[in-house]
This record gives structure tokens, sequence and C-alpha cells, in this order.
């Protein structure tokens, strides 16, 4: 079952035709030089399935009388149909059919596939010629039909890789898209990598014939009761291996839909308009036209971190990686040293972390193998099938779904780095016999944190959200929360208050993942409330811990001059400053680092005796030469003295990062506590990075006229997570009012700026 069948069919359809128009022509008496049979659509490729109707266009010059036609159509359709054939047919004179092509953009794409049967050639290589033009020549107006029907198919019937009961014509990825393929291509509007869906093609219209044939009918939903039937026919194992192939064609075929349409939506008139200039975004990355594209010379397999680095900028930016880009990283493909670097885990995180986005980045580069390359555990979960009635995706695109749900719910932890990572890789022990998904996972997962570099409390933590990613939910709705002992199996297994919150938002986020069926706002309901109960029986969270000062610190301390110490990390740079306190210093300092186009990755600062001591590790953005002591201190020096414009310097910066789309983020979320223990009032500033995070924040504090007594901060893949310790000009708390007054105004100018 394959082409030469599907040619068979149609060649002999055609016969039949060809002998029912000689038949016609005799009852009818009509020339045949005035009329002639096409086949269009599927029909016209000689792709007949054995359900598939036969697409029929009667040509006729226009001398024909009406009757006389009648009589000569009936000839054809009536015998066509007393042997139930399903007959989809039209009448018209060449006029009329351009005309219909120009209005109906169906009619216009079944043209395109336009093939002589019988009766005045001539008439229908005119037709074709003049349809072929019309396309290219209004493809333009053709394209927002078309893209508007590929993307209602998509909302109405799904994406076939990742369905369990899939409809192999329309859903994402499915043969009704390949055929949009196919007419974009031949509208010379664009390249279409169509050659990369030569496979998914054959394979999908197999398995279609296939499933036609079985079931007896024109219906192209794949079953799970027809699936066995449909494996063993084509001699499949299983239907598990059928449906693990006919994922991995759908998603072939996806994957060249969306960098097709993204080209068509950003493409340009090269006679009229210069190809746009490349931008530089990343060591070896570069925008151009609207894609992200590796810099022309650069060294690939010379940097193993470039793959991360350029996922992570695509989806953060809301570019999506050029097809050219992710074959050149295929095929250059470098190891990462294990443990990985700590910018490579970022990326990881700030990929995992953008949202919707991430998915489309995750599937090209999957596409090419290079995510199995990374994490050889992700392999036996690709494409993996699970026939659970909760389920509608397969293992693989419901981890993805469920990263997607947890990028929303950052602000809700405190370590949104572990929640997206073990949000993705939550189900990685699905797929092994005889072991329980979970147990297994958490397994798999140590090995593959520590590959990542995470510290072995992080790895900890990441096995244990993995174990008992399904506690929650299970313990929620099958046990009495009034019973003590109920609150006391979940204390017995989970540790403390950052853990369970943790748990709690990968709970939300594997539920919506899965669908209606699995959470609902009674379940939501229920587990909230058991949150709450445990979280009364923890004790409160503790505050992160603020800089221990070294020897040297205190010795430096003692002089009270301004001094800078840079200290090179493989990755990055530790830059140690030294400085009498004032108002406004974090402010001036983080400022002027983002401005000196250092990225911020963590910083640690504590004042004592009117002495401030901040520890900073920085990484150099694209281009940026390394920093020096003496040049950072005359800068610094220069800052203090109200020299340089900071605020002027950053905006601009903020200007250049806004020149890409982006993507769509939670809002920022400021809370203000006061700790007894410390006398302070505790800021959490939890954002999505930006340039010029921590200077805002500290600028805002300023002009309230309160100190910053020591900060904690972190950027844990694209989220900003800073940790500060405000005191009023008395060294104490801020009373609870004004405490939150300070959080509701640097709240509002984070969302305004």
């Amino acid at each position: 079952m394959g082409t030469r069948e599907r040619r068979d069919r149609s060649d002999q359809i055609d016969r039949e035709i060809t002998s029912l128009y000689l038949d016609a022509l005799r009852i009818s008496g009509i020339a045949a030089e005035s009329v002639a049979l096409a086949a269009v659509g599927g029909y016209g490729r000689g792709e007949l399935s054995p359900g598939s109707d036969i697409d029929l266009l009667i040509l006729h010059d226009g001398s024909i009388g009406e009757e006389g036609l009648k009589e000569f159509v009936n000839a054809i359709l009536y015998p066509l149909w007393d042997q139930s054939r399903a007959v989809d047919h039209s009448v018209r004179t060449r006029a009329e059919t351009l005309a219909n092509a120009q209005s109906d953009i169906r009619v216009a794409l079944g043209l395109l596939d336009i093939r002589p049967i019988c009766g005045d050639l001539s008439l229908i290589e005119t037709v074709a010629t003049e349809s072929r033009e019309n396309w290219i020549r209004n493809f333009q107006k053709y394209k927002t039909s078309l893209h508007a029907a590929t993307i209602e198919r998509a909302e109405q019937s799904g994406e076939l890789a990742y369905l369990l009961e899939p409809d192999l014509k329309e859903a994402r990825g499915g043969l009704r898209d390949i055929t949009t393929l196919r007419a974009i291509m031949k509208s010379q509007s664009v390249e279409v990598a169509f050659d990369r869906v030569a496979v998914a093609e054959s394979l999908l219209t197999t398995v279609r014939d296939s499933l036609h044939t079985i079931s007896g009918r024109n219906r192209d939903h794949l079953l799970l009761t027809e699936q066995d039937a449909v494996a063993a026919d084509l001699g499949y194992a299983d239907a598990d291996i059928l449906m693990f192939e006919v994922a991995k064609a759908a998603r072939s075929v996806d994957y060249v839909m969306d960098l097709t349409w993204h080209r068509l939506n950003h493409s340009v008139k090269r006679s009229w308009f210069k190809r746009s200039e490349a931008i530089d975004i990343g060591k070896g990355l570069q925008e151009e036209n609207n894609e992200l594209v590796i810099e022309s010379g650069f060294d690939i397999a010379g940097d193993p971190s470039l793959g991360l680095r350029a996922a992570a900028l695509s989806a953060q930016r809301g570019i999506p990686l050029s097809i050219e880009a992710c074959i050149a990283l295929a095929e250059n493909f470098t190891d990462l040293p294990i443990p990985w670097p700590r910018q490579s885990r970022e990326d990881l995180v700030a990929l995992i972390g953008a949202g919707a986005q991430m998915v489309q980045v995750f599937e090209a580069l999957d596409q090419e193998g290079v995510i199995g390359r990374w994490i050889p555990e992700w392999e036996h979960v690709r494409f993996l099938p699970q026939r659970n009635v909760l389920h509608h995706h397969t293992v693989d695109r419901h981890m993805l779904e469920t990263a997607v749900k947890a990028a929303a719910l950052t602000r809700q932890v405190r370590r949104p780095d572990l929640l997206l990572v073990g949000a993705l890789f939550h189900d990685i022990g699905k797929g092994f016999v005889g072991k329980d998904h979970s147990d297994y996972g958490a397994e798999l997962i140590i090995p593959l944190a520590r590959r990542l570099g995470f510290s072995e409390a992080d790895v900890q933590t990441l096995a244990l959200m993995v174990r008992h990613h399904l506690l929650l939910s299970a313990i929620a709705t099958r046990r009495d929360l009034d019973d003590p002992q109920t609150i006391a199996a979940v204390l017995a297994l989970i540790p403390d208050p950052d853990s369970l919150e943790l748990l709690h938002a990968l709970s939300i986020a594997d539920g919506e993942a899965t669908g209606r069926t699995a959470w609902s706002a009674w379940k939501a309901g229920l587990v909230q409330d058991l949150v709450d109960r445990t979280l009364n029986a923890m004790k409160g969270a503790a505050p992160a811990k603020t800089l221990e000062l070294t020897e040297a610190q205190l010795r430096k301390m003692k002089s009270g001059q301004l001094s800078i110490e840079i200290r090179p990390r493989e990755d990055s740079f530790e830059i140690e400053i030294i400085s009498p306190d004032r108002m406004g210093l974090l402010s001036i300092v983080a400022g002027l680092l983002s401005i000196s186009r250092l990225d911020l990755r963590s910083a640690r600062t504590r004042t004592v005796d009117d002495i401030a001591v901040m520890t900073w590790l920085v990484a150099l953005d694209v281009h940026a030469p390394a920093p020096s002591e003496e040049q950072l201190l005359a800068s610094l020096e220069r800052a203090l003295a109200g020299e340089l414009d900071i605020n002027a310097k950053i905006d601009e910066r903020i200007r250049n990062y806004r020149r890409f789309p982006g993507i769509p983020v939670p809002p920022p979320l400021v809370t203000a506590t006061n700790d007894i223990a410390t006398d302070a009032t505790i800021l959490e500033v939890r954002m999505h990075d930006r340039p010029g995070v921590l200077y805002s924040v500290t600028k805002v504090i300023s002009r309230f006229g309160v100190d910053i007594r020591a900060a904690i901060v972190a950027t844990l893949g694209a989220e900003a997570f800073d940790t500060l310790y405000i005191t009023d000009p008395q060294g104490g708390a801020l009373s609870e009012e004004r405490a939150k007054t300070l959080a509701t105004q640097i709240e509002r100018h984070l969302i305004t700026q």
C-alpha cells in the first residue's frame, strides 16, 4: 500500500471516466473539441485513497446548449453514483473557472493540481496556466484566507503529533497542511523546505489508506479502537509503534509549516527592498529578517554553549531559530562539559521559562536531534503515546505543556528554575515496563540534574518533586483534610515550605496541562486547602541569608576607601566592591554595571558601620570588553560624583532590548514583610529579567527615603528574584503601612516602565 497503489487507483478511475466520456459524447451528440474532463485536488495529484472523493472538473467552451450539456454531464455522473462512487464535481467554462478561482480559495487550491483526463487537452492546459498565474499574481490576497483556514483547522482538530485519536487529514501537521505547503511553494513567495516533509507525507497517506480500507469508510479520524488493526495491516509490531511514527511525521510537517508561515509573514520583495541588516544579539548570534541566525564564520564546534544560548535568546526574544541555524547546530554539535557551565544551565531554564514560545524553539531543535544529545533521557519519551483517558497528548508533549503552564506560575515560588526544570522532566520515568513512573523518574532526574550543574541540595529537591508530583492531588481528593494524620502524612514527605510551594505549583501545572478531566476548580480548591493546612503546621520559611564577610573584606573595610577587585571565573566575573555607604549606592552600582554591559547573575551586599561590601557575579553582554578594575573604579567615581547620566543610558539599553517582539510574562510581584530577627523589612521582588531591573527597584527605594542594609540578588534563567533588607533612617523596620506602600510603588514602577 503506497504511492503506486494510489496511482493505480487513480489510473483505473481515469479509464472508467474516459469510457463514460466517450459514451456521453455519443449520447449527447456534443463535439469532442468543445468539452474536456480534468482531475483536480488529490485526484489531480494521482493520490486517491480507497475512500477518497473523485474531484472532477467538467470544462466546456460555452457553445453547448443547456440541455445537451446536462445530458452529457448526467451520462458521466449517474454511472459513477450507481457504483456508490463519491464524486465532487463542477461544470464550468474557462472564464467561469478563473472567476471562481479568484473569488474562492478552495477552487484556486484545487486547480493547482489540475490534470487532464480526456477531451480537449488544450482547454485544460489553458485553464492550468491561467490558474498557476492567478495563484502567483494574487497570492498576497489568498495568503490571509489560507492562514486563517490553517489556524481554524488546528483549533478545531488539534495537533496530530500529540493526540491519542488524531485526524490524519485536518489536524495540525496532517495531510491538509502538506497540501497547504505545496500551494505556498507554488506561489514562489518564499522558499519551502518541502523535501523535509516528503517522508511524512508518504507515511500519513499510507496510514490513511489503511484506515479507509479497514473501516470501509471515507474517514480520517484514527480511533484507538482501530489503531491495532491499522498497525497490523501495515506491519507494525503494535499500535504504539505506529503512533510513534505518525507523531514523528506530523511534527516534521508542523516544524516546516511554522517556519514557512514565519517567513511568509516577514518576507520582503528583494527587488524593491534591501535585505535587513543583521543585528548582534548574543555571542555568535544575530537577528536577521526576524529570525535568529548564527553569525557567518562563527566557530560553532568550538563553542559548545552556543546551542543553548541560541535557544534561550530565540525563545525569550520571540523570534524563531532559522532552519539553517538548527541544521548547523546539529552538524557541528559539541558536547557540553559535565557538569554544565552555570550559564548553559541558566540558558536551559530561560528556554523553558519562555512559555508557549518555548515549544516552537524546542521542537525545532528536537527535529534536528539536538535535544536528545543534550538530554539523552528525552529520547525514550519522545513521541511516546500514553493510552490514558485523562491524557490527550504524547508524554513528551505533555511535559512541554506542563512547562508552559509552570512558566505562568513562577511568581508563586522562590525557585522558579527548579519549578521549570521539574515541570519539564516530571514524567521522565514513563514508558518503562514494570516501573512506577514517579519513583523511576526520581531516579533518572538525579544524574540528569547533576549533569546540568545543580547543587546537591537542588538535585534532591528536583528528585522530591518528580517522586511526589502526584502527592498533593491524590491526598487532597482521597483523604479527610480534617484528620491530623492527613497533614502528618504530607509533613513526613515534604520537608519545608519552599519544597511545598514547588510541589503545589507543579501540581497545578501538571493538572492544567492534562486537561479539564484531570484538573477542575473543585480539585484546585482541595489542593489549596491541603497546602494551607500543611504550611500552618510548618515553621515559617526563613529569609535568605545575608553576605558573610571574610577576613580580607573586614581588613579592606577598615581603610574606608572605595576599592574594586575583579576575579575572572569560567564564564563570568566576580566583582567585589567595598565603599563608604551612602543613599542610593546600590542603585548607582547596579546601574553602572548594567550600562557597562555586564549582565547580573547574582549579588550579595551588606552594610556594616557605614561601609558597604558588595559581591557581584556578572556575565559579559555580546561583544562587551572584559572589565578592568581601573576603568570600573574610574567610572564608579564619576557616577558617585553625578558625572554619569546612568538613567539615560539604561533607558537606551531598555529600548534596544524592546526592539524584539518579546513574549508574554506574568506581571512583577513585590512583597514586604517585617523580620523580627533582623529588625528589618524584607522586600522580595519576583519578575521577568530585563536590563536595569535592580537599578529600577533600588532607585524607587532611594526616593522613598529608606536604607538598604543588605541585598541578595539572583537571576534564575530569565527570572529575577531579589531580596532586600530595608530599614528606616533610625535603623529599624518600616511600619506595616509604609512597607506595603513601598512594595506597591515598586510594583507599579516595574509594570509601567
